[in-house]
């Protein structure tokens, strides 16, 4: 699938911060984009709209990164999850994996490695 194509989540709390990833994306191509501002937003729009990439804070209000993570597994066993957070403990990240997340991202995300994450996933433009 090319990255022109795709559908992506993005779930965190801050405007500021999914504009941030958004702007880092669209470097590479011109997906559709998926705004959720809590959990509880980001899992109805996965179940919903069963996006191609999913991108999740750890600390968000109504339902955490975790919590959302487990109920978007249960409904979309397939999704692709992208845990970006600055909570980077080793505790976290092996909670985010377990939960069933695929990559975790240690804020302030670089580039390079959005780069990684988009072309192991995506054809190019």
């Amino acid at each position: 699938m090319k990255l022109n194509d795709a559908t992506i989540l993005v779930g965190d709390d801050s405007i500021l911060a999914r504009k941030q990833l958004k702007d880092m994306i669209l470097s590479f191509g011109t997906p559709t984009f998926l705004d959720a501002k809590n959990g509880e937003e980001a899992v109805a729009l996965a179940i919903e709209k069963k996006p191609d990439l999913i991108f999740l804070d750890l600390v968000m209000p109504v339902k955490d990164g975790i919590t959302a993570i487990n109920e978007i597994k249960e409904s979309f066993a397939d999704a692709d999850i992208v845990v970006v957070s600055s909570v980077g403990t080793q505790t976290q990240l092996k909670n985010a994996i377990t939960a069933g997340a695929k990559d975790f991202l240690q804020k302030p995300v670089k580039l390079a490695l959005i780069k990684t994450i988009i072309t192991s996933r995506f054809e190019g433009r």
